[in-house]
């Protein structure tokens, strides 16, 4: 039987924490997932492999009995110990007396934990059980250990719209779940469609006392009317008169929090864009930095002219040759 070494096959440190973990675990489980390496035996037994060490690594209590009957198990082999004299279930109650253990027989223990269990021998040995010279069921039984454990509970995704001044000022919304539970969550300032806001404790419930899991809101940010996003930078297209744009002179232009006076210089080209520093939307990760806004400025052109206005209109076409 092959000793399994959980950290190096998530490729992390013994004392990485539980955010490590999780991060490694989807790092991997994504790269060697069967879907992802269709008719690859090796990919499959790496991800196999990776399930397996995340299922000790991430549940604390798994996590604890492996460090601690794992290293006596690899010392026990090193010394000249022979795998299968090794009592797993002797060691594991001396350690820890919070498992309730059972005594059946082989066929018993494969409608339990399947053949195998879908695990590797060492983790079968190390939490599912082990060959008993001895025992209550009589010679040739299984006995299994089962720990009375809180478990954690799932995570939950949710998806949720926000207008685009909700997500420049940050908002807080009112949820309410089918079995009548409501929450109160806070968006940020700054979020985008696309970005995942992480509610911790507001997931699923755990069990045996157990922590409850997170809420993911996937974040849609709907069209805006006036404003353009991109990024972090706002876009707006304004109108102006043909003799501001000749002569120059300032426009009022209605930002998403405050309203400017835009200097537009002489002969001002139709279309011409202005960028006023700083007047986008927060940067997510740091609210206090903005992005920029864009102004297009486009000439309106009088209607209805008088018979005056059209005379001056060809006085001044012929002063122009």
């Amino acid at each position: 039987m092959e000793y399994k070494d959980y950290y190096s096959i998530l490729g992390i440190d013994r004392k990485a924490e539980a955010k490590e973990i999780k991060k490694a675990y989807r790092k991997l489980a994504r790269k060697y997932h069967p879907d992802v390496n269709p008719a690859n035996s090796d990919a499959a037994a790496k991800f196999h492999d990776i399930n397996e060490a995340n299922e000790v690594l991430s549940d604390p209590a798994k996590r604890q009995q492996y460090d601690r009957l794992g290293s006596q198990w690899q010392q026990y082999q090193q010394g000249g110990g022979k795998p299968e004299d090794f009592n797993w279930g002797e060691r594991a109650a001396a350690g820890n007396q919070n498992y309730n253990y059972q005594t059946v027989n082989p066929e018993e223990f494969e409608e339990l934990f399947g053949a195998g269990g879908g695990f590797s021998d060492f983790f079968t040995n190390l939490f599912g059980g082990g060959q008993q010279s001895q025992s209550r069921g009589g010679a040739g039984g299984q006995q299994f250990y089962q720990q009375v454990r809180p478990r954690q509970g799932g995570d939950l995704e949710h998806s949720l719209q926000v207008s685009l001044y909700e997500a420049y000022q940050g908002s807080k919304r009112s949820l309410q779940w089918e079995d009548g539970r409501k929450i109160d969550v806070k968006i940020p300032r700054g979020v985008k469609t696309g970005s995942r806001v992480r509610v911790k404790g507001r997931g699923g419930s755990g069990a045996e006392g157990g922590f409850s899991g997170d809420l993911y809101l996937t974040i849609e940010v709907l069209p805006d009317k006036r404003f353009l996003r991109d990024n972090d930078d706002l876009k707006l297209t304004v109108s102006a008169d043909i003799f501001t744009m000749l002569l120059g002179g300032k426009l009022s232009v209605s930002g998403i929090d405050r309203t400017v006076n835009l200097p537009i210089p002489p002969e001002t080209s139709n279309g011409r864009v202005f960028r006023l520093r700083g007047l986008g939307m927060p940067q997510i990760k740091h609210p206090d930095q903005r992005g920029d806004l864009y102004v297009t400025v486009e000439t309106v052109l009088p209607q209805k002219l008088s018979t005056q206005e059209k005379k001056l209109l060809e006085k001044w076409k012929a002063m122009q040759g």
